[in-house]
């Protein structure tokens, strides 16, 4: 296993672990801001869910020195892959980021369904769609639930870690919208974002193993809308921030009611210090 170089440390980024049972792990120490800053590495991490990690996993993870882990799983998730992975001295937060029992039979559709029955509901840019508007009602919707991490991180939350179940979608906007808070360049948070999409971080696909079709050339290329990281979903968030608040700043401001202290903490506790 790589060495983690020591939290909070702004000049050296932090090793990149191949870990056995969690998907999508990184570190978004480095990004830029537009003010020319960087996020520093060791405070700000991702990934998937934590509930399969090894006790290799375990320790690697209880060396990063966390303050505070964010789910942004459900009920649902919760009992398809269990709870996380207890780590002595870290505070897990679960916050939703959708209804437990929002497109339950979609999603057994998705494990169980039928090659027709898949086509129905994802043929035709169906799936991608679904997705996009995801992303959209995210935004529009979960402004309490944004506002609150945003907070929980200006206060004593750091270094944290975010994930939901695969650590793209849910994981992927709390994470956009904590970069957007202390101005990281949106290319760069595209950049990071796509980084889901690497082969060794992608979540695998759950099938049934009774399910029709399996997992068929065809059953794989309709699945792929819900598994993919796509720059037009992340760009359908940004774009829902301008059409509904104007601007980031009036987003982060009358949206999620973060006040300009606010905000100054945030980089304090985020960026590097140099200007």
């Amino acid at each position: 296993m790589t060495q983690q170089l020591p939290a909070g440390d702004a000049q050296l980024p932090s090793a990149e672990p191949a870990l056995a049972g969690v998907r999508n792990f990184r570190d978004v120490g480095g990004l830029p801001t537009v003010d020319g800053r960087r996020v520093r590495y060791g405070r700000l991490f991702r990934s998937g869910h934590l509930a399969h990690a090894t006790d290799d996993d375990a320790a690697f993870l209880a060396s990063l020195g966390l303050h505070t882990i964010f789910d942004f799983r459900n009920a649902a998730d919760h009992k398809l892959e269990g709870p996380d992975v207890a780590l002595s001295g870290v505070r897990n937060v679960n916050i939703p980021l959708s209804d437990p029992a929002d497109g339950a039979e979609f999603w057994r559709m998705v494990r169980d369904g039928d090659l027709e029955q898949l086509r129905s509901i994802l043929a035709d840019g169906k799936g991608a769609a679904r997705m996009t508007a995801s992303y959209r009602m995210i935004i529009k919707d979960r402004t309490a639930e944004h506002s609150r991490v945003l907070h929980a991180l200006a206060d004593d939350s750091v270094p944290a870690l975010m994930h939901c179940a695969a650590g793209k979608d849910r994981a992927g906007l709390s994470i956009a919208v904590s970069l957007l808070a202390v101005g990281v360049e949106r290319d760069a948070i595209e950049a990071d974002y796509l980084k889901s999409n690497d082969p060794q971080r992608r979540y695998k696909v759950r099938r049934s193993d009774n399910a029709p079709s399996g997992y068929s050339p065809e059953v794989m290329e309709l699945l792929s809308p819900l598994f993919d990281a796509r720059a037009e979903y992340l760009a359908a968030a940004f774009d829902t921030i301008e059409q509904t608040w104007g601007s980031t700043e009036r987003y982060l401001s009358d949206g999620l009611g973060v006040a300009p202290g606010t905000r100054e903490r945030l980089r304090e506790r985020l960026l590097d210090g140099s200007l």
